[in-house]
């Protein structure tokens, strides 16, 4: 499994570094996203800080790394009574993304998976661990040769941890929705 991965990434990198104007550039954004579990009558609504570095070209390909912090506000997961709300949800994402070239505007389509880590307080588990796969679609807009402003729409998938109970585990999934926007600055 760990061969696979280091051979898809070499991969993409490889293939980045085809396009001439590649160059490695390093951003961060803000977020909303509501989250709806499949599996219960659960939701959540929270804000995220995602930053991240690529290499790539705005205008085609580039391949994209990202950690992720959400403070989490709901009380999903948690079965303390002293707790109010889960934790801190943590998470590092790798990502494809595949932009086209309208001169004053960017649109690209970006397919990625994740990984990461919420915060609980239960019987013996301080935290949950999560996978995630993720698809978005936006713009950059271009303010100079370096900078450029990000907006994006992403729809992710995500599988939890089981969670123990007494007698069995529970395994949770959900769906979430997040628009964000950022900045980007490329070297």
């Amino acid at each position: 499994m760990i061969y696979n991965l280091k051979t898809l990434l070499l991969f993409l990198i490889t293939l980045s570094s085809l396009f001439a104007e590649a160059k490695i550039y390093m951003g961060t954004h803000y977020g909303l996203f509501s989250e709806s579990f499949n599996d219960i009558e659960a939701s959540s609504s929270e804000s995220m800080a995602t930053l991240k570095i690529g290499y790539g070209d705005i205008k085609a390909y580039a391949v994209e790394f990202s950690v992720e912090y959400a403070r989490n506000k709901s009380k999903i997961f948690s079965s303390s009574p002293t707790a109010s709300s889960d934790g801190n949800k943590f998470g590092f994402n790798v990502a494809l993304m595949k932009a086209f070239d309208y001169t004053y505007l960017y649109p690209f389509v970006r397919v990625g998976f994740g990984t990461g880590y919420l915060d609980v307080e239960r019987n013996l588990e301080k935290n949950l661990t999560y996978g995630s796969f993720q698809g978005s679609v936006g713009s950059f807009i271009p303010l100079s040769d370096s900078f450029d402003i990000e907006v994006a729409y992403e729809l992710r998938h995500t599988s939890y941890e089981a969670v123990n109970y007494i007698v069995t585990k529970t395994s949770y999934s959900s769906v979430s929705n997040i628009g964000y926007f950022g900045i980007n600055y490329r070297f």
